[in-house]
Protein backbone atom coordinates (compact mmCIF):
# COMPACT_ATOMS: atom_id res chain seq x y z
CA UNK A 1 0.00 0.00 0.00
CA UNK A 2 0.97 3.44 -0.74
CA UNK A 3 2.26 5.80 -3.15
CA UNK A 4 5.73 3.74 -3.38
CA UNK A 5 4.47 1.02 -5.85
CA UNK A 6 2.85 3.38 -7.94
CA UNK A 7 6.02 5.65 -8.29
CA UNK A 8 7.90 1.66 -9.27
CA UNK A 9 5.99 1.30 -11.70
CA UNK A 10 5.34 5.13 -13.42
CA UNK A 11 8.93 6.21 -12.93
CA UNK A 12 9.89 9.42 -10.82
CA UNK A 13 9.88 12.15 -13.28
CA UNK A 14 6.83 14.17 -14.68
CA UNK A 15 3.90 16.07 -13.14
CA UNK A 16 2.32 15.09 -10.08
CA UNK A 17 -0.82 17.09 -9.65
CA UNK A 18 -2.86 17.07 -5.99
CA UNK A 19 -6.71 17.88 -6.77
CA UNK A 20 -9.57 18.36 -4.23
CA UNK A 21 -11.37 20.94 -2.23
CA UNK A 22 -9.25 23.19 -0.16
CA UNK A 23 -8.41 22.17 3.84
CA UNK A 24 -8.69 18.45 2.84
CA UNK A 25 -4.91 17.85 2.81
CA UNK A 26 -3.49 18.65 -0.97
CA UNK A 27 -0.79 21.30 0.68
CA UNK A 28 0.12 18.12 3.05
CA UNK A 29 1.02 15.62 0.34
CA UNK A 30 2.60 17.48 -1.84
CA UNK A 31 4.87 18.43 0.87
CA UNK A 32 5.01 14.79 1.93
CA UNK A 33 5.70 13.50 -1.48
CA UNK A 34 8.35 16.98 -2.69
CA UNK A 35 9.97 15.60 0.92
CA UNK A 36 10.33 11.61 -0.22
CA UNK A 37 11.88 11.87 -3.52
CA UNK A 38 14.16 14.95 -2.94
CA UNK A 39 15.71 13.00 0.13
CA UNK A 40 15.22 9.34 -0.94
CA UNK A 41 15.52 9.68 -4.51
CA UNK A 42 17.73 12.41 -4.82
CA UNK A 43 15.56 13.61 -7.82
CA UNK A 44 15.65 17.84 -8.25
CA UNK A 45 11.74 18.26 -7.30
CA UNK A 46 9.75 21.35 -7.70
CA UNK A 47 7.07 22.09 -5.21
CA UNK A 48 4.00 24.66 -6.23
CA UNK A 49 1.41 26.38 -5.04
CA UNK A 50 -0.77 29.28 -5.79
CA UNK A 51 -2.97 29.30 -2.67
CA UNK A 52 -3.18 32.99 -1.02
CA UNK A 53 -3.16 31.42 2.46
CA UNK A 54 0.39 30.93 1.80
CA UNK A 55 0.07 26.86 3.02
CA UNK A 56 3.51 25.93 1.58
CA UNK A 57 5.23 28.56 3.47
CA UNK A 58 2.96 27.17 7.10
CA UNK A 59 4.06 23.52 6.20
CA UNK A 60 7.37 24.26 5.59
CA UNK A 61 7.92 26.75 8.30
CA UNK A 62 9.36 28.92 6.17
CA UNK A 63 8.61 32.83 4.60
CA UNK A 64 8.28 31.26 0.34
CA UNK A 65 5.20 33.51 -0.28
CA UNK A 66 6.14 35.23 -3.16
CA UNK A 67 9.58 34.53 -2.94
CA UNK A 68 10.33 32.95 -6.59
CA UNK A 69 12.22 29.24 -6.14
CA UNK A 70 13.51 28.79 -2.78
CA UNK A 71 15.15 25.98 -1.56
CA UNK A 72 13.76 23.98 1.69
CA UNK A 73 16.39 20.78 1.75
CA UNK A 74 18.75 19.72 -0.55
CA UNK A 75 16.79 18.91 -4.49
CA UNK A 76 13.94 20.69 -3.53
CA UNK A 77 13.04 23.98 -4.06
CA UNK A 78 9.06 25.33 -3.32
CA UNK A 79 7.76 28.43 -5.08
CA UNK A 80 4.12 29.94 -3.56
CA UNK A 81 3.09 32.03 -6.47
CA UNK A 82 1.71 35.57 -5.51
CA UNK A 83 -0.90 35.37 -8.43
CA UNK A 84 -1.95 38.85 -7.26
CA UNK A 85 1.80 40.35 -8.27
CA UNK A 86 1.44 38.33 -11.40
CA UNK A 87 -1.35 39.62 -12.82
CA UNK A 88 -0.60 43.44 -12.01
CA UNK A 89 3.30 42.19 -14.00
CA UNK A 90 1.43 40.88 -16.81
CA UNK A 91 -0.97 44.19 -17.08
CA UNK A 92 1.91 46.48 -16.54
CA UNK A 93 3.40 44.00 -19.14
CA UNK A 94 0.75 44.36 -22.13
CA UNK A 95 -0.18 48.05 -21.47
CA UNK A 96 3.93 48.43 -21.97
CA UNK A 97 3.68 46.42 -25.30
CA UNK A 98 0.74 48.84 -26.89
CA UNK A 99 3.31 52.27 -25.86
CA UNK A 100 5.85 50.31 -28.19
CA UNK A 101 3.83 49.01 -30.32
CA UNK A 102 1.72 52.35 -31.43
CA UNK A 103 4.67 54.90 -30.32
CA UNK A 104 2.63 56.01 -27.75
CA UNK A 105 4.07 57.69 -24.71
CA UNK A 106 0.78 57.54 -22.51
CA UNK A 107 -2.43 54.96 -22.63
CA UNK A 108 -5.67 56.56 -23.42
CA UNK A 109 -7.21 56.89 -20.26
CA UNK A 110 -10.21 54.50 -21.22
CA UNK A 111 -7.42 51.74 -22.38
CA UNK A 112 -5.68 51.91 -18.99
CA UNK A 113 -9.20 51.70 -17.66
CA UNK A 114 -10.11 48.42 -19.58
CA UNK A 115 -6.68 46.81 -18.79
CA UNK A 116 -7.04 47.20 -15.02
CA UNK A 117 -10.18 45.77 -15.08
CA UNK A 118 -9.12 42.60 -15.62
CA UNK A 119 -8.05 41.72 -12.33
CA UNK A 120 -11.46 41.29 -11.38
CA UNK A 121 -11.95 38.94 -13.87
CA UNK A 122 -11.75 35.30 -12.11
CA UNK A 123 -9.77 33.79 -14.96
CA UNK A 124 -7.22 36.19 -14.87
CA UNK A 125 -5.82 34.41 -11.58
CA UNK A 126 -5.89 30.95 -13.12
CA UNK A 127 -4.18 31.84 -16.12
CA UNK A 128 -1.53 33.40 -13.99
CA UNK A 129 -1.44 30.47 -12.45
CA UNK A 130 -1.27 27.86 -15.54
CA UNK A 131 0.94 30.57 -16.79
CA UNK A 132 3.35 30.25 -14.03
CA UNK A 133 2.93 26.56 -14.13
CA UNK A 134 4.26 26.11 -17.98
CA UNK A 135 7.20 28.66 -17.27
CA UNK A 136 8.56 26.14 -14.70
CA UNK A 137 8.07 23.27 -16.47
CA UNK A 138 9.32 24.48 -19.51
CA UNK A 139 12.34 26.32 -17.48
CA UNK A 140 13.45 25.14 -14.27
CA UNK A 141 14.85 22.33 -14.76
CA UNK A 142 13.59 20.00 -12.30
CA UNK A 143 13.24 16.31 -12.63
CA UNK A 144 9.86 16.15 -10.68
CA UNK A 145 7.16 18.88 -10.56
CA UNK A 146 4.88 18.53 -7.90
CA UNK A 147 1.65 20.98 -7.77
CA UNK A 148 -0.57 21.93 -4.95
CA UNK A 149 -4.03 23.17 -6.95
CA UNK A 150 -5.92 25.62 -5.83
CA UNK A 151 -9.55 24.59 -5.11
CA UNK A 152 -11.10 25.84 -8.30
CA UNK A 153 -12.75 22.43 -9.68
CA UNK A 154 -10.30 20.39 -8.35
CA UNK A 155 -7.83 21.68 -10.33
CA UNK A 156 -9.39 19.86 -13.32
CA UNK A 157 -11.03 23.53 -14.70
CA UNK A 158 -7.43 24.06 -15.20
CA UNK A 159 -7.36 21.70 -18.11
CA UNK A 160 -11.14 23.01 -19.42
CA UNK A 161 -10.16 26.31 -19.05
CA UNK A 162 -6.65 25.67 -20.89
CA UNK A 163 -9.04 24.39 -23.70
CA UNK A 164 -11.15 27.04 -24.08
CA UNK A 165 -8.02 29.72 -23.41
CA UNK A 166 -6.43 27.57 -26.35
CA UNK A 167 -9.48 27.71 -28.66
CA UNK A 168 -10.01 31.96 -27.92
CA UNK A 169 -6.43 32.49 -29.15
CA UNK A 170 -7.14 30.62 -32.20
CA UNK A 171 -9.91 32.68 -33.17
CA UNK A 172 -8.06 35.90 -32.62
CA UNK A 173 -5.57 34.36 -34.45
CA UNK A 174 -7.71 33.47 -37.54
CA UNK A 175 -9.22 36.61 -37.54
CA UNK A 176 -5.65 38.52 -37.18
CA UNK A 177 -4.32 36.14 -39.91
CA UNK A 178 -7.13 37.27 -42.29
CA UNK A 179 -6.82 40.80 -41.73
CA UNK A 180 -2.89 40.71 -42.35
CA UNK A 181 -4.12 39.12 -45.71
CA UNK A 182 -5.52 42.19 -46.68
CA UNK A 183 -2.96 44.29 -45.47
CA UNK A 184 -0.33 42.65 -47.55
CA UNK A 185 -2.67 42.94 -50.89
CA UNK A 186 -2.84 46.55 -49.62
CA UNK A 187 0.80 47.04 -49.44
CA UNK A 188 1.49 45.31 -52.48
CA UNK A 189 -0.75 47.63 -54.27
CA UNK A 190 0.66 50.86 -52.85
CA UNK A 191 4.59 49.36 -53.61
CA UNK A 192 4.90 49.58 -49.74
CA UNK A 193 7.06 46.93 -47.38
CA UNK A 194 4.80 44.73 -45.57
CA UNK A 195 5.52 45.22 -41.81
CA UNK A 196 5.76 41.77 -39.32
CA UNK A 197 2.28 41.61 -37.35
CA UNK A 198 4.24 41.50 -33.87
CA UNK A 199 -0.17 40.94 -32.33
CA UNK A 200 -0.49 37.80 -34.31
CA UNK A 201 3.59 36.51 -33.24
CA UNK A 202 2.74 36.94 -29.86
CA UNK A 203 -0.79 35.13 -30.52
CA UNK A 204 1.08 32.17 -32.16
CA UNK A 205 3.20 31.89 -29.20
CA UNK A 206 0.47 32.02 -26.54
CA UNK A 207 -1.52 28.87 -28.09
CA UNK A 208 1.91 27.51 -29.20
CA UNK A 209 2.46 27.28 -24.81
CA UNK A 210 -1.01 26.98 -23.76
CA UNK A 211 -1.40 23.60 -26.57
CA UNK A 212 2.37 22.17 -25.39
CA UNK A 213 1.84 22.50 -21.80
CA UNK A 214 -2.10 21.29 -21.84
CA UNK A 215 -0.69 18.03 -23.47
CA UNK A 216 1.87 17.60 -21.00
CA UNK A 217 -0.89 17.83 -18.46
CA UNK A 218 -3.19 14.75 -20.12
CA UNK A 219 0.10 12.77 -20.89
CA UNK A 220 -0.42 10.20 -18.46
CA UNK A 221 2.64 8.94 -19.21
CA UNK A 222 3.61 11.99 -17.50
CA UNK A 223 1.52 13.75 -15.30
CA UNK A 224 -0.49 11.79 -12.51
CA UNK A 225 -3.60 13.57 -10.81
CA UNK A 226 -4.44 12.25 -7.03
CA UNK A 227 -7.75 13.24 -5.64
CA UNK A 228 -7.53 13.84 -1.66
CA UNK A 229 -10.73 13.45 0.58
CA UNK A 230 -11.72 12.61 3.88
CA UNK A 231 -14.02 10.11 5.53
CA UNK A 232 -16.99 12.63 5.42
CA UNK A 233 -19.89 12.39 3.38
CA UNK A 234 -19.61 16.24 1.94
CA UNK A 235 -15.88 15.08 0.31
CA UNK A 236 -17.32 11.85 -0.59
CA UNK A 237 -19.77 13.68 -3.08
CA UNK A 238 -17.59 16.09 -3.74
CA UNK A 239 -14.80 13.46 -5.04
CA UNK A 240 -17.82 11.23 -7.04
CA UNK A 241 -18.45 14.81 -8.80
CA UNK A 242 -14.65 15.31 -9.36
CA UNK A 243 -14.29 12.29 -11.12
CA UNK A 244 -17.21 12.59 -13.16
CA UNK A 245 -15.46 15.78 -14.38
CA UNK A 246 -12.40 14.02 -15.28
CA UNK A 247 -14.38 11.78 -17.73
CA UNK A 248 -16.12 14.04 -19.10
CA UNK A 249 -12.01 15.56 -19.95
CA UNK A 250 -11.00 12.68 -21.21
CA UNK A 251 -8.86 12.55 -17.80
CA UNK A 252 -7.77 9.48 -15.66
CA UNK A 253 -7.14 9.72 -12.44
CA UNK A 254 -4.06 8.11 -10.85
CA UNK A 255 -5.32 7.28 -7.72
CA UNK A 256 -7.20 8.83 -4.00
CA UNK A 257 -5.56 9.39 -1.07
CA UNK A 258 -7.87 9.81 2.34
CA UNK A 259 -6.34 11.99 4.57
CA UNK A 260 -7.54 12.24 8.14
CA UNK A 261 -8.01 8.61 9.43
CA UNK A 262 -8.62 8.12 12.97
CA UNK A 263 -7.14 5.12 14.11
CA UNK A 264 -9.85 2.18 14.26
CA UNK A 265 -9.38 1.07 18.12
CA UNK A 266 -11.06 4.15 18.81
CA UNK A 267 -14.34 3.11 18.25
CA UNK A 268 -14.43 0.74 21.27
CA UNK A 269 -12.31 3.02 23.65
CA UNK A 270 -13.55 3.90 27.32
CA UNK A 271 -13.90 6.70 28.96
CA UNK A 272 -15.38 9.93 29.65
CA UNK A 273 -16.77 13.00 27.31
CA UNK A 274 -13.40 13.34 25.24
CA UNK A 275 -13.17 9.54 24.70
CA UNK A 276 -17.23 9.56 23.77
CA UNK A 277 -16.37 12.72 20.87
CA UNK A 278 -13.71 10.37 20.15
CA UNK A 279 -15.31 7.33 20.01
CA UNK A 280 -18.06 9.16 18.01
CA UNK A 281 -16.16 10.54 15.35
CA UNK A 282 -14.35 6.96 15.09
CA UNK A 283 -17.29 5.48 14.22
CA UNK A 284 -18.56 7.78 11.57
CA UNK A 285 -15.35 7.55 9.93
CA UNK A 286 -15.61 3.92 9.76
CA UNK A 287 -18.76 4.14 8.27
CA UNK A 288 -17.70 6.51 5.42
CA UNK A 289 -14.25 4.20 5.07
CA UNK A 290 -16.72 1.43 3.95
CA UNK A 291 -18.86 3.33 1.44
CA UNK A 292 -15.20 4.77 0.25
CA UNK A 293 -14.04 0.89 -0.25
CA UNK A 294 -17.36 0.45 -1.91
CA UNK A 295 -17.51 3.45 -4.40
CA UNK A 296 -13.86 3.72 -5.12
CA UNK A 297 -12.83 0.22 -5.19
CA UNK A 298 -9.28 -0.14 -6.36
CA UNK A 299 -8.77 4.09 -6.62
CA UNK A 300 -7.44 4.47 -2.92
CA UNK A 301 -3.66 4.33 -2.90
CA UNK A 302 -2.54 5.55 0.33
CA UNK A 303 -4.13 6.47 3.64
CA UNK A 304 -2.85 9.07 6.05
CA UNK A 305 -3.66 9.13 9.71
CA UNK A 306 -4.63 12.01 11.89
CA UNK A 307 -2.05 13.25 13.55
CA UNK A 308 -1.83 14.00 17.32
CA UNK A 309 -0.04 17.46 15.90
CA UNK A 310 -0.49 19.68 12.95
CA UNK A 311 1.95 17.95 10.24
CA UNK A 312 4.06 21.65 9.97
CA UNK A 313 8.02 21.74 9.91
CA UNK A 314 10.49 18.94 8.31
CA UNK A 315 9.84 16.40 11.03
CA UNK A 316 6.60 15.93 10.42
CA UNK A 317 6.54 16.29 7.04
CA UNK A 318 9.15 13.35 6.77
CA UNK A 319 6.40 11.10 8.36
CA UNK A 320 4.01 12.62 6.70
CA UNK A 321 6.48 10.81 3.47
CA UNK A 322 6.81 7.70 4.61
CA UNK A 323 2.92 7.02 5.38
CA UNK A 324 1.88 8.67 2.05
CA UNK A 325 4.93 6.50 0.23
CA UNK A 326 4.28 2.96 2.97
CA UNK A 327 1.64 3.46 4.75
CA UNK A 328 -0.81 0.64 5.79
CA UNK A 329 -3.16 -1.38 3.51
CA UNK A 330 -6.71 -0.22 2.78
Amino acid sequence: MGLASYFEKKGDAGIVIFAGKGGLGKTTCSAGLSHYMASKRARKVLCFSTDPQASLSDIFDRDIFGKGQVRVIPNLDVVEIDADRRVADYQAEVKQKILTMYGLSELPTEIEEYIDSTSAEPAMYESATYDAMADLVSTSGHDLYVFDMPPFGHGVRMIAMAGILSKWVGKITEAREKAQEYEAVAATLKGAKISEDEVLKELQEIQAKITRFTDLMVDQRRTSFFMVLIPERMAILDTERALEMFDALGLQMAGLIVNQVYPAELADAKGGEAVEFLRNRTRMQQKYLDEIRSKFAGKVVAVLPMYPREPRGLDMIETVSHDLLFGPAF
